[in-house]
């Protein structure tokens, strides 16, 4: 199976239609004007273009008034101001465009924009911060200790915590990048260096063993969840984007109570953050059942890789009605002050 299918795609009996689009008051797209962001600085540049693009695409489709800047960085906020466009979707991921700069920036000049406040984006992109807000609101995650480059010890006393077996990655980048799965001394060195390059602390986690879920959340609803069977050892960047040997099977098989268990976790994580519109928590489920938050992508990714998209299809949600809701949500807070 190509990661383009997707197993399961026709809504089961277990999937019912998302509440929240009997609540959301519709717009005229042919009234609206869209500005689409992307590209930005970050390591996930290349991915950041593929969103983008499909979801012009998707609000063109729609009848929407679209056009795209790919914004470099900071120092060219301007050009958003300038574009005066009714909604601006972001589609920027990693660095400036999800830690929350790009968010206060744009509050600051008065544009409404899709997705999390800065606030949110800020604590989201922020793993330890976020792992703090999760233990705060009762949920598992994994042990974790930080280790910075110059300190040696620290990294000798991850080890002796958390066991051999761990996971290494940058306390502040997206889509699996530089992330390790080391079992070994020799694989926990070069984890260590891999983040070292990009970052001076890396973010050292107890390995849980299980199966990897991602449940997106659209309008504080938790959607079907997706589960990701990847073809190597574990979900990369590699693997997100670009392997066609990765499966995606939707609604997965499990126990009525687990299934309510985990959408449960996935929406309580995106509350614990402040998230507003939609997000994308990355849960582990352990054999004892266990749902262990991983993470809350703030801004996931659009392409035809990505699975928000895919779970919000098992719940009778298209790809273009995604994107239109997107717009509507963040359109329903035309006449509210910006919140962070």
């Amino acid at each position: 199976m190509k990661s383009g299918d997707v197993a399961a795609s026709v809504p089961s009996a277990s999937i019912t239609r998302p509440a929240f689009l009997d609540r959301l008051e519709p717009c005229d797209p042919a009234n609206v004007s869209v500005l689409v962001l992307m590209g930005g600085p970050s390591a996930e540049r290349e991915v950041s273009l593929m969103s983008g693009r499909e979801v012009s695409k998707a609000l063109r489709r729609s009848g929407f008034l679209v056009r795209e800047m790919d914004l470099g960085g900071p120092a060219e906020i301007d050009r958003v101001v300038e574009a005066g466009s009714d909604v601006t979707f972001i589609a920027l991921h990693g660095t400036f465009g999800e830690d929350g700069t790009l968010q206060a920036m744009l509050d600051e000049r008065g544009v409404l924009y899709t997705g999390s406040g800065s606030q949110s984006s800020r604590l989201a992109m922020d793993k330890l911060a976020a792992k703090k807000r999760f233990v705060a609101a009762g949920l598992a995650t994994p042990e974790w200790r930080v280790v910075h480059r110059d300190n040696p010890q620290q990294a000798a006393e991850a080890v002796e915590a958390l066991g051999r077996e761990l996971v290494v990655k940058p306390l502040d980048e997206g889509s699996s990048v530089a992330v390790t799965i080391a079992t070994d001394e020799a694989g926990y060195r070069q984890g260590l260096e891999r983040v070292f390059q990009l970052r001076p602390q890396a973010l050292v986690e107890r390995r849980i063993v299980g199966r990897e879920l991602t449940v997106g959340v659209l309008a504080d609803e938790a959607l079907p969840i997706v589960e990701i069977i990847p073809a190597h050892a574990f979900y990369d960047y590699q693997s997100k984007y670009f392997d066609d040997a990765t499966r995606y099977v939707v609604d997965p098989e499990m126990s009525a109570p687990l299934r309510q268990q985990v959408q449960q976790v996935a929406a309580a994580a995106h509350r614990a953050l402040g998230c507003r519109d939609f997000s994308r928590p990355d849960v582990l489920l352990d054999a004892d059942g266990v749902s262990w938050v991983l993470e809350v992508n703030t801004i996931p990714g659009f392409t035809t890789h990505s699975l928000l998209p895919k779970s919000a299809a098992a719940a009778g949600v298209t790809f273009d009605a995604l994107c239109r809701n997107i717009i509507e949500l963040a359109m329903a807070r035309r006449e509210v002050p910006a919140q962070s």
